[in-house]
């Protein structure tokens, strides 16, 4: 049962490692987004739509999810250039 093992990378680093690594640093940069999160309101933003009607609560996060997505954008790419 000899598996195939995989050849590390031009800097040294398994691609295993250096999807870990990645993983890590998100993590770490989201825990700290929670941490600040009290004092930096990222679900209430101007552009988000709210509607509240005697028996209806709407909310939908148009500004939040174009943020999010911005940043995911970002921080994929990044990724990706880290890695070529």
């Amino acid at each position: 049962m000899g598996g195939k093992s995989v050849a590390p990378t031009a800097d040294g680093l398994n691609p295993l490692a250096r999807l870990l690594i990645s993983l890590g640093v998100f993590f770490i940069l989201v825990g700290l987004l929670l941490l600040i999160r009290p004092r930096f309101s990222l679900f209430k933003l101007p552009g988000d739509i709210l509607v509240k009607k005697k028996n209806l609560t709407f909310y939908f996060p148009l500004a939040t999810s174009l943020l999010l997505s911005f940043l995911f954008t970002l921080i994929l790419n990044l990724i990706l250039w880290l890695k070529r």
